[in-house]
């Protein structure tokens, strides 16, 4: 029972559906058992995946005048990611790098999309979801999209067997609903989105107990416009943004729940994090970063450091904290690898296992270096606990070189940088070897193992 009192029966009652009623196109049950392994079946992945939601907008991560009961179960029965880095500040970007375990840069996909755009995430590109369907998973991405509107790049063309939600952001019009590759709503009531992005997961999960399962549920809020339910309408007291926190919150509680019901609680990994920082220009309909600085379109640690939690009863210890830096990138390399399969040979991914950081939070990062891309323009690296912010520039703004010790300095306020040359050449190599990687429009380098996008 939630803490607003809701089962996963009421809630669909509340919906006017009967708990067996409930079918979702290519998710009939009996499509097959769980395939036996030497470590027996293979397990379940949930990917539950914000908008716009900061690192200080949960309970465990500092969050003020809204409770996250079930977000904070979750970090009490599994580990808290503390240095845990969306690849990008923006939301398409953000969806590429997680979906292909790559830089976005290295895809094409470094800007945000928009209706009028005739560009996608290239059909030829591998994401998770194909490479788990491959192994016999059925596959759903319930939520925004945003990787391509047109039908050639919609999820059902990105290894998704089902697929319901918004095409792109709920800012931009038209707003079509979309269920599989059709259009079935024209602006739907955004108040009942996240309940009946909830009512599908549900489903998906429960059609499909008998086999390995990969859920993916980006959730369009909180990006703006916000929208909540009656159930959750005046319930916290931060305004309309913490009502919207709490029902995805209550929405992560029926997931768990579902889980726990159907006994799939220990075959399965949920993992919740979000896409970048809050939109700060927002104000009361914008979230946190605190204590980092600055919000969504910054290499500031605020753009890009995420909360994250991961729960897998039995794999990953409970109340464990983990300070090693990790990325949305590591889920393509880390799930295939649970999954038992293997990577793509025929293509650089950046992404890297990390799943002896989920199961010894003591281990250390694979990742020597993580890149800060706004768009095309490389503008900060991080090794180890430095952070280099690189000198650019976004239109007439200037940004100096600066060094930060991230493990002293979390807000980035003291430059350390004519304290530390030797630090500020090793990471400056480090930017130069990835320019010439995949580029860096500030230096105007196109880089040499770049990846063209889809194009319709």
């Amino acid at each position: 029972m939630s803490e607003n009192g809701y089962t996963r029966r009421n809630f669909l009652k509340t919906l006017g559906i009967s708990s067996t009623a409930l079918t979702i196109p290519g998710c009939a049950p009996g499509l097959g058992r769980f395939t036996k392994s030497s470590s027996g079946p293979k397990p379940n992945f949930v990917i539950i995946f914000t908008d716009d939601q900061g690192y200080a907008d949960v309970g465990c991560f500092g969050a003020k005048g809204f409770a996250t009961p079930n977000l904070d179960r979750m970090a009490a029965e599994g580990t808290k990611f503390t240095d845990f880095y969306s690849a990008a500040p923006v939301c398409s970007p953000a969806r590429a790098a997680l979906l292909t375990g790559c830089y976005p840069r290295r895809v094409s996909i470094p800007r945000v999309l928009f209706p009028r755009d005739n560009i996608g995430l290239n059909p030829n590109e591998i994401t998770v979801a194909e490479l788990l369907k491959k192994r016999g998973y059925a596959t759903a991405c319930i939520g925004k999209w945003h990787l391509g509107h047109l039908p050639q790049f919609l999820p059902t063309s990105q290894g998704f067997d089902y697929y319901f939600g918004l095409p792109y952001s709920n800012d931009m019009s038209p707003l079509p609903l979309i269920e599989g590759n059709q259009s079935i709503e024209q602006n739907p009531d955004q108040n009942t989105l996240t309940q009946r992005y909830t009512e599908k997961a549900v489903d998906f999960i429960t059609k499909n107990k008998d086999r390995p399962l990969f859920l993916y549920l980006p959730h369009t809020m909180p990006h703006v416009p916000l929208g909540v339910s009656e159930n959750f309408k005046g319930k916290s007291a931060l305004g309309l943004y913490g009502d919207v926190i709490m029902e995805i919150d209550w929405s992560v509680g029926q997931i768990l729940q579902t889980l726990k019901e159907l006994d799939l609680d220990e075959q399965t990994l949920v993992i919740f994090t979000s896409d970048n920082g809050p939109w700060l220009s927002k104000g009361k309909h914008g979230g946190t970063a605190h204590p980092l600085r600055d919000g969504k379109f910054s290499t500031y640690e605020g753009g890009m450091r995420m909360p994250c939690i991961m729960r897998w009863p039995g794999k990953i210890p409970a109340k464990a904290v983990c300070s090693e830096i990790a990325t949305t990138m590591d889920f393509l390399p880390t799930l295939t690898k649970l999954a038992g399969t293997k990577l793509p040979d025929d293509r650089i991914i950046d992404g890297k296992d990390i799943s002896n950081l989920m199961t010894k939070p003591s281990a250390k990062t694979p990742h020597k270096a993580f890149f800060y891309y706004f768009e095309n323009q490389l503008e900060a690296v991080r090794s180890g606990k430095w952070k280099l912010i690189l000198e650019h520039k976004r239109r007439k703004t200037k940004t100096p070189l600066a060094l930060y010790n991230l493990e002293k300095d979390i807000a980035e306020q003291n430059d350390l940088s004519m304290l530390h040359p030797d630090i500020v050449r090793r990471l400056s190599k480090m930017a130069d070897e990835m320019r010439e990687d995949i580029g860096d429009s500030g230096k105007n380098l196109t880089g040499k193992n770049v990846r063209p996008p889809g194009v319709a």
